[in-house]
């Protein structure tokens, strides 16, 4: 019966938060109620909720999405000079994923993985 989950992170600047979403990485606004927003790419949809007093260094808000053609999509941050996480680059997982990490403007972390093919 479960379809679908979708995050709800802090933000404490709404525009900061939609321009690092919708300019940086693609996301379209599906709705703005405020203190409340809705940003959507592909089949990824992310709410955020307005925490004006969030300390940047103590929130652990983390996100793992899913992703075909990892490799195309980071090459792609990275030609466009887009920062990446300096400890979450592009790597091959013990896992059996392929991932990389970006920090948002408020600390969220943001991973990105792809299964590894199967030996």
């Amino acid at each position: 019966m479960l379809q679908s989950i979708i995050p709800k992170l802090p933000m404490r600047d709404k525009s900061r938060t939609k321009a690092y979403y919708v300019q940086g990485l693609g996301f379209a606004e599906l709705a703005d109620h405020g203190n409340y927003l809705i940003l959507k790419k592909d089949e990824i949809e992310i709410h955020f909720f307005e925490f004006p007093d969030l300390n940047p260094l103590e929130n652990y808000g983390q996100v793992y999405i899913r992703v075909h053609d990892i490799e195309a999509f980071y090459q792609d941050l990275v030609e466009n000079n887009f920062p990446i996480h300096p400890n979450g680059t592009l790597t091959k997982k013990p896992w059996g994923q392929q991932e990389f990490s970006l920090l948002d403007p408020d600390h969220n972390l943001l991973t990105f993985g792809e299964s590894l093919p199967i030996d």
